[in-house]
C-alpha cells in the first residue's frame, strides 16, 4: 500500500487555517485533518476533540517528557501540540492528512517527513489580516497589537514552504491547495505509476 501524503497548511495567526482546512475537506471527503493538542482555552462554538484536544499545561508537559508529540510550540503563551501516533498510524493506512499547524510547528515536522508538502497561507493583505483578527471578537486590543508583532515577523517564513496560497477567497484557496494536492499525487517520486504498469512495450 502507498502511503498517505501529509499536508502541512501553515501561515499567520487570524489568515483562515482553520476556516481554508475546513472547506478543503468539504472538496476533498478523503483527506483527514490531524486534530492538535492544546493548553488553550475553547473559544464559543468550539468542541473537545473537535477543533482541538484541550488539556492542561502540566500534561501537555508530561506528554513533552514522553515524546508524544511529533510536533509542539508555545504560541501567545498557549502550548499546541501534533500526537506521533495518530498522524503515523492515518498515513500508514493510505490516507492523506492535513496538518493545520504553526510556522515553527511546521518546521519540526519538515525535519522529521521531508517528503510533507507545505503549504503558507498568506493573506490578501495586512490590512485584511489585522481585521480578520478584530473581527473574531475575541482578543482585546492589547493582544491583537501583540499577534500583529508576530504575523509580521511569520510572514518572512513563506520561503522555508513549498507552495504559498493567499487566502482571499476561502473557496479559491481551498480548490488551489486541493490542486496541488492531486498534482503532488501524480509525481513518480510518491509512487504513482501507469495503470497499464509501465515499462518498454517492446
Amino acid at each position: 500500500m502507498v502511503e498517505g501524503i501529509l499536508i502541512i497548511i501553515s501561515g499567520p495567526s487570524g489568515v483562515g487555517k482553520g476556516t481554508v482546512c475546513q472547506k478543503l475537506l468539504q472538496l476533498n471527503k478523503s483527506l483527514r485533518l490531524s486534530v492538535s493538542t492544546t493548553t488553550r482555552p475553547p473559544r464559543p462554538g468550539e468542541e473537545d476533540g473537535v477543533e482541538y484536544h484541550f488539556t492542561t499545561a502540566s500534561q501537555f508537559k508530561e506528554m513533552i517528557e514522553n515524546a508524544y508529540f511529533l510536533e509542539w510550540a508555545v504560541v501567545h503563551d498557549h502550548y499546541y501540540g501534533t500526537r506521533r501516533d495518530a498522524v503515523k498510524k492515518i498515513l500508514a493506512s493510505g490516507q492523506d492528512i492535513i496538518l493545520e499547524i504553526d510556522i515553527q510547528g511546521a518546521e519540526q515536522v519538515k525535519k522529521q517527513i521531508p517528503e510533507a508538502i507545505s503549504v503558507f497561507l498568506a493573506p490578501p493583505s495586512m490590512k485584511a489580516l489585522e481585521e480578520r483578527i478584530i473581527g473574531r471578537g475575541t482578543e482585546d486590543p492589547d493582544r491583537i497589537a501583540d499577534r500583529m508583532v508576530t504575523a509580521r515577523r511569520e510572514m518572512k517564513a513563506y520561503d522555508l514552504y513549498d507552495y504559498i496560497v493567499v487566502n482571499d477567497l476561502v473557496e479559491d484557496a481551498a480548490a488551489l491547495i486541493g490542486s496541488i494536492i492531486d498534482a503532488e499525487k501524480c509525481k513518480v517520486s510518491r509512487g504513482a505509476r501507469p495503470s497499464g504498469g509501465g515499462g518498454d512495450s517492446k
